[in-house]
């Protein structure tokens, strides 16, 4: 194996199911598939990431059997270490819609739904959703959507219902990086969010060609968004996490119009450049009457993997400083880490892939804050 494999190579997939079926309870009667479906698979460099999705209640199920499955998809030829990571949404084994159920959804075919968006008491969209949240840089090259990824990813391991909007309507990476390729559908004139690693997702990166260059006006774009909003069938969520297009344009402008949104958190780097984009984005929800969450430092420093010697390539403190100034709360520092890079291009969120890692810490410690900061908890469920 090399490190450019990813999820939803279908040989791939095919082979860890059928390991799957081979390990089997004590009493031999049933095996893992019983109680979960497999969701995703990415191998980067020998290591096997899974994805099974499985309900809370057979989630108790799987615990005795995960240490074998992952011993099996070890033994598996070019895969030497495994890792499972059950998430849960749909039901696993739940039958596929009949055929006309669902269609494929296309740009020249919109979701034409028949229905009025739901919408608040305050005429803003989703209802359904009990906090909104931005991320937010002032310019793009800071890791803003690597941070917005495992951001959501930290929160729907805590237990929150969490789902992600890529607004990045030119430049969408939320596809590559959570492993997914899969087609939305149309069901009851509503888009159907893909799921993966437990997030509900949308970017219009599903419905175009990875090679494709969006060439749109601004109208277009907004349509897009309103469209995502409004003709998406969004579940009953905690958090919707929105990675935002860098800068300060007509899509931030659409997003904070249409929606309630909660707050934001705008991520930096260190050094003086970035942050005068990111007092840019502090002024602009500032502007339109959006509370600013915090302020995330990412690449904050480098620990060499040999020597574990630290060095602060673009200086470091910077983003704290401005928090500081600005009078909002700073978030922590994030690392600049090979293994960060590999686990985006792999399609597996490193804190969801790596959770014992120290970048897993780091961003597992952002999406408490912000689950804090949002006095979110996760639902209970019938047997707590």
């Amino acid at each position: 194996m090399t490190s450019s494999d990813t999820s939803g190579n279908d040989a791939e997939s095919r082979r860890i199911l059928d390991t799957l079926r081979l390990v089997k309870d004590d009493s031999g009667t049933t095996n893992v598939l019983s109680f979960a479906a497999l969701d995703s698979v990415a191998v980067r460099d020998g290591h096997a990431h899974v994805s099974l999705s499985v309900s809370r209640d057979d989630a108790g199920k799987i615990e005795p059997l995960r240490p074998r499955a992952e011993a099996a998809i070890a033994q598996l030829p070019g895969i030497d270490r495994a890792t499972i990571v059950l998430t849960a949404h749909r039901a696993p084994g739940a039958p596929m819609p009949a055929p006309g159920g669902h269609r494929p959804f296309r740009l020249d075919q919109p979701a034409n739904n028949p229905g009025t968006p739901e919408t608040r008491p305050d005429g803003k969209l989703l209802p359904q959703v009990q906090a909104v949240i931005a991320v937010a840089s002032g310019k793009g090259g800071v890791g803003k959507s690597t941070t917005a990824v495992n951001l959501a990813a930290g929160l729907a391991r805590l237990g929150l219902r969490t789902g992600m909007l890529d607004a990045d309507i030119y430049g969408p990476s939320l596809p590559r990086m959570l492993g997914q390729s899969a087609k939305p559908f149309v069901e009851d004139g509503k888009l159907i969010p893909v799921e993966a690693w437990g997030l509900h997702v949308m970017s219009i990166g599903f419905l175009v060609d990875e090679n494709q260059a969006m060439i749109w006006r601004g109208p277009m774009v907004m349509g897009a968004l309103s469209q995502f909003l409004g003709d998406v069938a969004w579940p009953e969520l905690d958090v919707l996490v929105i990675d935002m297009p860098p800068g300060t344009g007509d899509a931030q402008l659409t997003l904070a119009q249409k929606l309630s949104l909660r707050g934001a958190i705008i991520v930096s780097t260190p050094q003086d450049i970035a942050l005068l984009d990111a007092r840019r984005g502090l002024a602009m929800f500032e502007k339109m009457n959006v509370p600013v969450l915090g302020v995330v430092e990412n690449m904050s420093y480098f620990c060499c993997p040999n020597c574990n010697h630290r060095t602060e390539l673009f200086g470091h403190g910077g983003a704290r400083r401005q928090a500081e100034e600005s009078g909002v709360p700073f978030l922590g520092e994030i690392p600049l880490l090979a293994d960060i890079r590999a686990s985006g291009d792999a399609g597996a969120p490193i804190i969801l892939s790596a959770p014992d890692s120290e970048a897993a810490g780091a961003y597992t410690a952002l999406a408490r804050a912000v689950a804090d900061s949002l006095r979110l908890t996760p639902p209970k469920t019938s047997g707590s």
